[in-house]
């Protein structure tokens, strides 16, 4: 029987599988900066003063062994004063050096967030100190960028508002803007540092506020739980401006809820127009009706005296309007080409619903478009300027009939939106101020007639 011999001296192929020799690993000195297991174990060996000559790291540690050593001497403990530890509150407790569950992480209390007032002091705080950027929330979708810094910013002053817009100061996802462009939730808007007056807690008057709010609500002529529509009278303006100290914004604080909730503006009318104007109660209701008037849903009907008589009974005015002076936020509107600069396209259309001979009309005038001005800027391009009105009147030679006060004869006689919660059409009409009634007695008017202006084209 023939086989083949065993390998000897680990001399075969396989010899290497068997086991290493007693000499094939030789000892390893260290090399350099290295820091291996082993290293680490004896530098622990030594600082509990134990013998770590030899000593592996897969060793049990000597107290495991049966081995005597030499015990180290032992460190003197520091002692605690008695006071220290009676201060030391949970961790003096047995019980509460329990380790807590590793899985579970500790609920913090729920934390009450900052109020709306409180969002906004800490907002313009901040806008006075340097550069701020603020996120636009849902309930401001739809704003303008002008409103959503006075809101912001209240004390900031309406015209400042306009400037660092139009210098494009302010850059909203980092473009410059123009003061009527809308905003939409998530948007980041970059606000410049500005210096703003301190603002003085003026002390409240309650008699004050009571009377202001007894005015206001002598002027609606709608309301219910989320919009009113006033009757503003002529000469009160809608918003504070320079040298402007009562008007209709300020006089909503006396209105204020019990939840901090102002009632809003919607829109605007001009300082000497009369008429409709709508309120909103909460923030919702008025994102809603500023849709509306977006979206040209809403319908709005102006009554005015204008000099003259339209030799068209019935017609359309459609130009392009930009501000005379552009800096000037109550500049006069001039009448431009498409593509100028600042132009703006308005439509309005008109119909004589009763003349005095040829010195004065009657006009029922529908703006399908909502430009500063607007109505105002139209009657005076064919030649029909509103009597009484201190920008746009400039017919020569022309007199004012005996008995017509020189007041701006412009109502915002009628309008129709629907309602922010239900849908259903909102229809409320104001009656004529005392000057314009005044001057539809003496020229025979009847109110009560038919208004062609109602069966107008809405565009």
């Amino acid at each position: 029987m023939t086989g083949r011999p065993p390998q000897r001296s680990g001399a075969g192929k396989g010899a290497g599988r068997r086991g290493p020799r007693s000499d094939a690993w030789p000892k390893r000195e260290g090399t350099g900066p290295r820091t291996s297991a082993l290293d680490a174990a004896r530098r622990a060996a030594r600082n509990r003063g134990e013998d770590a000559s030899e000593r592996s790291p897969w060793d049990a540690p000597a107290a495991a062994t049966n081995a005597p050593k030499a015990a180290a001497p032992a460190k003197p403990r520091p002692s605690i004063p008695r006071a220290a530890k009676a201060s030391a509150g949970a961790f003096s407790d047995p019980a509460s050096r329990k380790r807590p569950d590793s899985g579970r992480k500790p609920v913090a209390p729920p934390v009450e967030g900052p109020t709306r007032r409180e969002q906004r002091a800490a907002a313009s705080a901040t806008l006075a100190s340097g550069v701020q950027t603020l996120t636009v929330e849902e309930d401001e979708a739809g704003m303008r960028i002008d409103r959503f810094l006075t809101t912001r910013f209240p004390q900031l002053p309406f015209t400042r508002v306009q400037s660092i817009v139009r210098k494009g100061e302010l850059r909203v996802d980092g473009k410059r803007v123009k003061p009527n462009d809308r905003l939409e939730p998530g948007m980041s808007v970059r606000v410049p540092p500005l210096k703003l007056e301190e603002p003085t807690e003026r002390p409240r008057n309650p008699a004050r506020e009571a009377n202001d709010a007894e005015f206001l609500r002598s002027l609606i002529l709608y309301e219910d739980v989320d919009m009113m529509i006033l009757n503003k009278p002529f000469g009160l303006a809608v918003q504070g401006g320079s040298g402007t100290v009562r008007h209709v914004d300020g006089l909503l604080d006396s209105l204020t809820g019990k939840d901090g909730q102002k009632p809003r503006l919607v829109h605007r009318l001009d300082k000497d127009t009369a008429g409709c104007l709508i309120i909103a109660k909460t923030r919702l209701a008025a994102a809603t009706l500023a849709k509306s008037f977006r979206s040209r849903s809403a319908r709005k009907i102006y009554w005015a005296l204008a000099a003259g008589v339209p030799r068209t009974r019935q017609g359309r005015i459609s130009t392009y309007l930009a501000k005379d002076e552009p800096t000037d936020a109550d500049a006069r509107m001039k009448v431009v080409k498409h593509g100028d600069d600042g132009a703006s396209h308005a439509l309005t259309y008109y119909a004589v619903v009763d003349q005095a001979a040829q010195k004065v009309s009657w006009l029922s005038l529908k703006p399908v478009t909502g430009r500063t001005h607007q109505l105002r800027a139209h009657a005076a391009h064919i030649g029909h300027p509103i009597v009484g009105d201190p920008k746009y009147f400039d017919v020569e030679n022309w007199e004012l009939p005996g008995g017509l006060q020189n007041r701006l004869h412009l109502l915002a006689r009628r309008i129709v939106i629907p309602h922010p919660r239900t849908g259903v059409p909102v229809d409320v009409s104001a009656p004529l101020p005392p000057h314009m009634a005044q001057s539809w007695n003496l020229m025979g008017f009847d109110t009560s007639q038919y208004d062609p202006i109602i069966e107008a084209p809405e565009s």
